[in-house]
């Protein structure tokens, strides 16, 4: 854990907080006695669009840039009892194929 005393941390803010983004924690000194730290958020602290965001900037993810077109919604078929999934999944590809 790295130590930075406050007026350290006025100096390098940038530095300090690129380490804190990075994962490390940062303990706080006022006259050589600690009384704070500062530490990364845990991912499931994150709001949903920053981790899609640090999903796209790991290049896992690739965000859409508008709505989903409306075929995509509604399926092709109905689900039909006593028909397995996987007989409906044959017939859909054979439909496909003519």
């Amino acid at each position: 854990m790295q130590t930075a005393s406050v007026s350290e941390l006025k100096t390098h803010v940038s530095e300090y907080m690129g380490r804190v983004k990075s994962g490390e924690e940062l303990l706080l000194t006022d006259r050589g006695r600690p009384f704070a730290r500062i530490v990364p958020l845990r991912r499931e602290e994150l709001p949903a669009n920053e981790r899609m965001a640090q999903l796209e900037r790991a290049g896992l993810v690739r965000l859409g840039k508008g709505l989903m077109p409306a075929e995509l919604l509604t399926p092709r078929i109905q689900a039909q009892p006593g028909v397995s999934a996987l007989t409906a999944l044959l017939a859909e590809r054979a439909e496909d194929e003519r």
